[in-house]
């Protein structure tokens, strides 16, 4: 027996598909599909995160914008060029030595699409009746369960 894919869940091996205490044989499977379900509450409250993780990370950016702008415009009325340039190669400095804190957020935010922004389910049609066997918000979870099912409808003697 070839285990195809594992995790808490869900197994796809070359005999059967296990999911939600549901267990299909893959010689009685005649059909197998994917759909797009219902939005839930945890991928719209992913959505939402995401937008505001883009919004706090661009904000910084914008108000040093209009800080240099300001700093800019005050020292052409003024004269004092020395003491605005040491202030933005302070800014500038500083910009620099926070930059690698930026990792974390950048890899909520990677994260956050891999995970998808719909609800993904898999069908099989057996004896005639289509059942649903899993349904997941996580694309990236969805994606591996669908290929491991693939792979094993593909190797099944059966099949051939």
């Amino acid at each position: 027996m070839v285990v195809y894919y594992r995790d808490a869940t869900v197994q796809v091996t070359s005999d059967s598909i296990r999911a939600g205490g549901h267990a299909v044989a893959l010689t009685d499977v005649t059909y197998v599909w994917h759909a797009r379900g219902r939005t839930t509450l945890a991928v719209r409250g992913r959505v939402l995160g995401r937008g505001v993780l883009v919004l706090l990370l661009s904000l910084p950016p914008l108000v040093a914008l209009v800080c240099v702008v300001a700093l800019v415009w005050s020292a052409q009325d003024r004269g004092e060029w020395k003491l605005a340039l040491i202030i933005l190669a302070g800014c500038a400095v500083g910009a620099l030595a926070l930059t690698p804190f930026l990792e974390v957020p950048l890899g909520w935010l990677d994260r956050s699409y891999e995970r998808g922004n719909r609800v993904h389910e898999l069908w099989v049609q057996h004896h005639g009746r289509e059942e649903l066997l899993v349904r997941t918000p996580d694309a990236l979870r969805f994606g591996q369960i669908y290929r491991a099912v693939q792979r094993a409808m593909e190797q099944h003697p059966d099949r051939r």
